[in-house]
Order: C-alpha cells, then sequence, then structure tokens
C-alpha cells in the first residue's frame, strides 16, 4: 500500500475559482489598475501556475515590479477571504479524505502562494486530516522539487501524487512518484489512471499499489 497520498490543490480538492476572482477583482480595482474586470474563465486557466507567471499572463502592460505588488494584493485578499469564507470542495472529498487517512497520511503540494493551502484548511475544517503540506510560495521551487521534500521530510517510500493537470503529471514523473490523474478536475491527462470522482480514488490506489 502507499504510504503516503501527496494532493494537488485546486482542480484536485476544491474548486475557488468564482471566490478567487471576486477577491482578486476587488484587489486589482482597489490598486487602480486599468482593466476590465477578470473573468471565470481568465482565472480558471492560470491554476496551477506560479504567482508571477500568472501575473504577466493577467495584468500585461504594467512592469514586472508593479505586477507582483498587485498581484500580492490580490492573494493577500484572496488568502483572508477563503480562510474566512471557505470554497466548494469536490463532492464525496470530505468523506473520502476521513477514509483514507485513517490508511496512510495525507499532504498536499501546490505551486501556490504562502497561506492558501492554511486558508484551504481553515476554511474547508478539513487540516486536521493533513500531516504536511508545501508550496512554491514558501520554497520558491517548482511542484516536483516540492514533492521530493514533502516525501523525504516525512520519510515516505512509497508515495503518489493526486492532481488534475499535465503539469502535475510531469512534476510527479520528475519526482519519481505515481500520478493518479483527478479527470473531474481543470485539466486533461491522457494515457495515466484516472479517477472521474473523488470517491473513487480509494478503489484505484488499492489497485495501483497490488
Amino acid at each position: 500500500m502507499f504510504d503516503g497520498i501527496l494532493f494537488d490543490l485546486d482542480g484536485t480538492l476544491w474548486d475557488a475559482v468564482p471566490e478567487i476572482t471576486l477577491c482578486w477583482n476587488q484587489a486589482i480595482s482597489a490598486a487602480g489598475v486599468d482593466r476590465p474586470p477578470l473573468t471565470e474563465g481568465e482565472v480558471r486557466s492560470c491554476m496551477g501556475m506560479q504567482i508571477a507567471d500568472i501575473a504577466a499572463r493577467r495584468l500585461p502592460g504594467l512592469s514586472f515590479e508593479r505586477q507582483m505588488a498587485v498581484i500580492d494584493d490580490c492573494v493577500a485578499v484572496e488568502n483572508v477571504y477563503l480562510a474566512r469564507h471557505g470554497a466548494a470542495v469536490y463532492p464525496g472529498a470530505g468523506e473520502t479524505l476521513v477514509a483514507l487517512s485513517e490508511r496512510c497520511p495525507l499532504f498536499v503540494v501546490s505551486n501556490c502562494q504562502d497561506g492558501y493551502i492554511q486558508a484551504f484548511f481553515q476554511g474547508t475544517g478539513l487540516g486536521g486530516y493533513f500531516t504536511d503540506f508545501e508550496c512554491a510560495g514558501r520554497t520558491g521551487r517548482p511542484k516536483s522539487e516540492n514533492i521530493a521534500l514533502v516525501a523525504a521530510r516525512n520519510g515516505l517510500k512509497r508515495p503518489v501524487y493526486v492532481g488534475d493537470t499535465d503539469l502535475d503529471r510531469r512534476s510527479a514523473q520528475e519526482a519519481g512518484v505515481p500520478f493518479v490523474h483527478a479527470a473531474y478536475g481543470f485539466g486533461k491527462v491522457d494515457g495515466v489512471p484516472a479517477v472521474h470522482s473523488f470517491a473513487q480514488l480509494p478503489g484505484v490506489l488499492e489497485e495501483l499499489s497490488r
């Protein structure tokens, strides 16, 4: 059996795009940036990217320094809002995480800013089921290195990574960790084990561990 399950966050554990869009538009407006309000589609297309890349894509025409200042405001508003109000976890996620946490430790590894995973824990009340977490915003490292970091830090010998995008697949591969595609999420990945609902995850993990 796998001795640890590492999860991506956006598109895997929850869909916070509506809430993030609201927060970013508030922060961008307050910063005096002249651009139309972001749509949920524009925000969704950025999920999984690192913060500097999101800023470059969604705040064109600004200097790098200005982009980073505005996106820092966006994520600060987002962290506070999500910690207070939460967002929609995928159906079956709560019950499945409870069951999985009784079998082995659970972890979160994301490309997000520092504070975002903590906001997920607080806003959903699910933090108690996770042993450790890491993100690009804390380490400055790519996801592949953070997957390896969490595995090494927790003495994992046979972890598995669950994510929804091809970046997640590549990151797991680079870290030498098996990958399961959350096909209900934001991305499309072919040729790998997949689940189409969160409740399917225990069965697929059991099959892979044989």
